[in-house]
């Protein structure tokens, strides 16, 4: 628990390497995404969730779009709390793989339970079934001693 909780947080992180290594990637993977939401035209909910915002009014498709929009804003500002987290506070890196196996599941559970029409299949719902995984076994692997 203490590698999760720590009681001072460091800037040394404990666990094995990949999962340092790992995180490293997230960063652009997690902004990237987020300027796409934030500043394609359709926010990516129809070029890339395959959404299909032209069977929608013009005031639905726009409050989508918007929603992908503020998404983006939140991808974004999980992306720059990443850059604090591997620059400055790595002792944190088990907690937000934590945070990401969280997310990640929750989000393929909501997809069951609130589903949605879509034209095609989304990358980022197809990717969530092997991100799990990964973010778990990632996790584990961050609470491990080197």
């Amino acid at each position: 628990m203490n590698y999760l909780f720590p009681n001072l947080i460091d800037n040394e992180y404990k666990g094995k390497k990949i999962p340092l290594y790992f995180f490293y990637l997230l960063i652009p993977v997690t902004i990237i995404r987020s300027l796409l939401h934030i500043f394609k035209a359709d926010g990516g909910a129809q070029s890339i969730a395959n959404i299909p915002l032209h069977l929608y009014s013009e005031q639905a498709s726009d409050t989508i779009v918007h929603l992908f929009s503020e998404w983006g804003l939140s991808q974004l500002l999980f992306g720059l709390l990443y850059i604090c987290v591997l620059f400055k506070y790595k002792s944190l890196v088990p907690l937000m793989y934590l945070f990401l196996v969280l997310e990640y599941s929750t989000r393929l559970l909501l997809a069951f339970y609130k589903p949605f029409v879509l034209e095609g299949y989304a990358p980022g719902g197809i990717a969530n079934y092997f991100l799990v995984p990964l973010f778990v076994v990632m996790f584990i692997l961050s609470l491990k001693k080197q």
